[in-house]
């Protein structure tokens, strides 16, 4: 019998486990508030910029002139740039777009030519970013696009699928002075039986996307900032470093050439410079 008096009332032990439960409940909610409160991101916006011999471009007009001394209008430009990396000052890299990490720019289409970075950035110190400039292997698939303007970059599936990496399209003055179209595209190169260069020849694909460290400095972002980043793409280093690249011998077409496109691509990786500002 004198255990059933040292027990607590079953109904008492239920109110006593309630009261409890109820006073725990608002501790974990509003230590869950804290840690989000607590949270170390910032944005990043990065603007896209295009400029000649340190100048901005001015389309449709032959006022350029390249390394290899030819004269040369740019009338539009189209790329894709994915995989956006910033990497840290302690080694380790933050990959801050999630669902959107291929963009896609336009000259003609100014909404383009700034990309809102979906996810956040940690705060602290950085010393470069990097990126790949087209789209990767892995990625670079046909119908990844339905919808214009993306789709519009489609590069044809003989000749290896997927999207073009680059348009620079506009016009040259050749050696007689005659006025001549210039599609300087890069995407998926071919590999020909025999180097016949035709179509019926292809016997393999080269993936020319490739990874770009744009110069500029590095930079710090503090919790609650934004981080806006100015990438500039300098025309004229698509004709000039580290190969010289002459309208008159490789033509007006090249997405069949890959020695062509391969020029284009090393000369690509200096292309960009990068610089930053931080908003509160």
């Amino acid at each position: 019998m004198a255990a059933l008096y040292e027990t607590p009332n079953r109904k008492n032990r239920m109110k006593t486990r309630l009261l409890v439960a109820l006073l725990i409940i608002p501790i974990l909610f509003s230590s869950c508030d804290r840690k989000k409160k607590t949270t170390q991101t910032a944005t990043m916006q990065i603007n896209f910029i295009h400029k000649v011999d340190g100048q901005d471009l001015i389309k449709d007009q032959m006022i350029y002139t390249n390394a290899a001394g030819n004269r040369y209008e740019v009338t539009e430009i189209m790329y894709f740039i994915s995989d956006l990396k910033l990497h840290r000052s302690d080694g380790s890299v933050v990959e801050p777009a999630t669902w959107d990490d291929i963009h896609y720019i336009d000259l003609n289409i100014p909404s383009t030519q700034t990309w809102m970075v979906t996810g956040e950035v940690p705060a602290g110190k950085y010393d470069s970013i990097t990126f790949t400039f087209g789209i990767s292997q892995a990625k670079n698939k046909s119908f990844l696009f339905v919808n214009p303007p993306e789709v519009n970059m489609a590069w044809p599936d003989i000749l290896g699928g997927g999207y073009h990496y680059l348009m620079i399209n506009g016009w040259w003055l050749d050696l007689t002075q005659a006025r001549r179209a210039f599609n300087f595209h890069l995407g998926i190169g071919q590999i020909y039986r025999n180097n016949s260069g035709l179509i019926q020849d292809i016997i393999g694909f080269i993936h020319n996307a490739f990874s770009v460290k744009p110069l500029g400095p590095g930079f710090t972002v503090n919790p609650n900032q934004k981080l806006e980043a100015a990438l500039t793409m300098h025309i004229e280093s698509w004709f000039s470093t580290p190969y010289i690249y002459n309208h008159n011998y490789w033509g007006g077409a090249i997405m069949q050439n890959q020695a062509a496109m391969q020029m284009g691509c090393e000369n690509g990786k200096d292309v960009f410079t990068v610089s930053y500002k931080i908003l509160e």
